[in-house]
């Protein structure tokens, strides 16, 4: 991500902008001019929520919402000088724990005995936001504020992330009006329905370093499997697969191969417009394959499954099928 100015200063740079231009109602360019500042202070308000997500430390609870799916998680993020730890546990279902410095991720599922150990590319998680700067971010939604609303107890400033096109979701969000932190965040359809949300019930910001906060539960780990996804590539090089068509300001920022449940040697490319992930997910066919062609989506997340030739293509992510459509259909390999 770009560097941002700080906010505090931002604020006042802005509300400069927006002073100057009240002394000039009678100019040609004073409306243009106002418009232009106030969508620049959206955009900086953007970059420090996630900014915030990164640089403060935090323990609270959280709760997913997904129709009549619910769970609770809890999460601890500290920083020091160097850099991010974070726990996050699921607090309801099977147990999972998820330890990551930095960009390294343990995450601990006792039911089957296995540490899957992994590098972090993507910056959506929650409270976390984007996969761009939030200038990036701005070109392909419009970005408004709401009214000022409360959230676990802390007062919010609300954003809103209107999609210029019927190829993604649009986002409302709730973010601490002192910190930035983001406390809430919904996914709207086409029709402005919520299809899915997320938001803190317990939340403490700012709080001393605490190390025993970020210790995994599980330490008698020996013989419990390791499954590690990495950088690389099986089969076909993945810059051979290429989209011809994709969704616009969609960009590749990942690729890895990775072992999910019974599939081994999957290649995953994963593409971002900022804010929304779609993943595809390639995979030689077998005789054993479960794999069926077809579509499906379920609150934010849609999916698509087709054969291309000795593949077995999968493209996922919470965007709307249309999207996600287009991605499986235009995806070839190079000869």
């Amino acid at each position: 991500m770009s560097a941002v100015v700080p906010l505090g200063f931002a604020r006042s740079w802005v509300a400069c902008l927006l002073s100057i231009a009240s002394f000039l109602p009678g100019s040609a360019g004073w409306a243009a001019d106002t418009s232009e500042a106030q969508n620049l202070a959206d955009i900086v308000w953007l970059a420090q929520i996630q900014q915030a997500a990164t640089r403060l430390n935090y323990v609270g609870t959280f709760v997913y919402q997904q129709g009549s799916q619910v769970q609770s998680s809890r999460i601890s993020h500290f920083v020091d000088a160097s850099g991010e730890h974070e726990k996050l546990e699921i607090l309801d279902g099977k147990p999972q724990e998820i330890i990551r410095k930095n960009d390294e991720v343990y995450s601990y599922i006792p039911a089957s005995k296995t540490l899957l150990i992994e590098k972090r590319f993507e910056r959506d998680h929650f409270p976390g936001l984007l996969n761009a700067s939030a200038s990036e971010v701005a070109n392909h939604y419009s970005i408004s504020r709401g009214q000022s609303d409360r959230i676990a107890g802390i007062e919010c400033e609300t954003i809103s992330l209107n999609p210029k096109d019927n190829l993604r979701y649009g986002y409302r969000l709730w973010a601490d009006k002192q910190s930035g932190l983001l406390l809430k965040a919904q996914t709207l359809n086409e029709k402005n329905e919520v299809i899915e949300q997320i938001a803190f019930s317990t939340i403490k910001i700012n709080l001393p370093f605490d190390r025993a906060q970020l210790k995994p539960s599980y330490v008698a780990t020996a013989e419990w499997k390791i499954e590690r996804s990495q950088p690389g590539r099986y089969g076909k090089p993945l810059n051979q697969w290429q989209i011809t068509n994709p969704p616009a300001g969609f960009k590749r920022i990942n690729e890895l191969r990775r072992t999910l449940g019974k599939h081994e040697n999957v290649s995953q490319i994963v593409f971002s417009d900022g804010l929304a992930a779609i993943s595809v997910f390639i995979e030689m066919a077998n005789t054993t394959s479960t794999l069926r062609e077809g579509s499906s989506s379920h609150g934010a997340v849609s999916m698509t499954t087709r054969r291309l030739g000795d593949h077995w293509i999968t493209v996922v992510g919470e965007a709307p099928p249309l999207a996600i459509q287009q991605v499986a259909y235009s995806l070839q390999l190079k000869k």
